[in-house]
């Protein structure tokens, strides 16, 4: 893993040196940085997204067929495959992107941990350390501002992503759910807390960035349902 996380990491820390050789601040590096990585991962955000919509689609009729054959499981099976084939859905392409996504992550995180250990520019042994709005180095943690903001974007972010996924009612996986919506955020508050800031900028820009996605998101699959209905 950490041989991935190396493969990573390094192409991104040369992105990130050229992006600060050409801003000539590490603070604005990490947000155009950060930008970047969005917007060449949203294709992926986007096909998970429609997944999850598709997998709301055909829920009733899954609901159904369990319900029917709640005694049958080897028919059960079957009757399952048979709703995939005509609907023409993969339960397990919601993964993928997930799966794709991860060394990604894993990667950043390494990389803005601890951005020298993967750019060799001699530049970024100082650039690390510089001041950016009220945070004296970057790569020291911010006590309360800048973990407080990351925690909210968050919020926010796994809200409009629970929205997203199909009801689980009121079972146990349902109240893990809710109860993770307002765990995870006041967990990115305290890993935000003891992380450096530049790590801390990347997760709130990125947050704030998937709001807006998702977003947009939600008015195309508004106005392509909308569409369905007029037909």
């Amino acid at each position: 893993m950490n041989t991935i996380i190396g493969w990573v990491a390094q192409p991104l820390g040369m992105l990130l040196s050229f992006l600060y050789g050409f801003f000539d601040n590490y603070g604005i590096a990490i947000i155009v940085f950060t930008f970047i990585v969005k917007a060449c991962l949203f294709p992926l955000y986007a096909d998970q997204i429609k997944h999850s919509a598709r997998m709301a689609d055909v829920q009733p009729k899954m609901q159904a067929l369990q319900k029917k054959y709640a005694n049958d499981k080897e028919m059960l099976n079957i009757k399952m495959m048979e709703l995939y084939k005509e609907e023409k859905f993969n339960p397990m392409r919601g993964c993928l992107p997930m799966l794709i996504q991860m060394p990604i992550i894993f990667g950043l995180f390494a990389l803005l941990r601890n951005p020298t250990h993967f750019i060799e520019s001699n530049s970024m042994l100082m650039a690390v350390h510089e001041a950016f709005l009220w945070m004296p180095d970057l790569s020291q943690p911010d006590p309360w501002v800048l973990p407080i903001l990351a925690g909210i974007a968050t919020f926010i972010s796994f809200s409009q992503t629970q929205q997203q996924q199909p009801s689980m009612g009121d079972n146990s996986m349902g109240s893990m759910m809710k109860m993770m919506r307002y765990f995870f955020p006041i967990m990115i508050v305290w890993m935000g807390r003891s992380f450096p800031s530049g790590l801390t900028i990347y997760w709130f820009i990125g947050s704030v960035i998937q709001i807006f996605q998702t977003m947009g998101l939600n008015r195309w699959k508004k106005k392509l349902a909308a569409s369905k209905e007029n037909k």
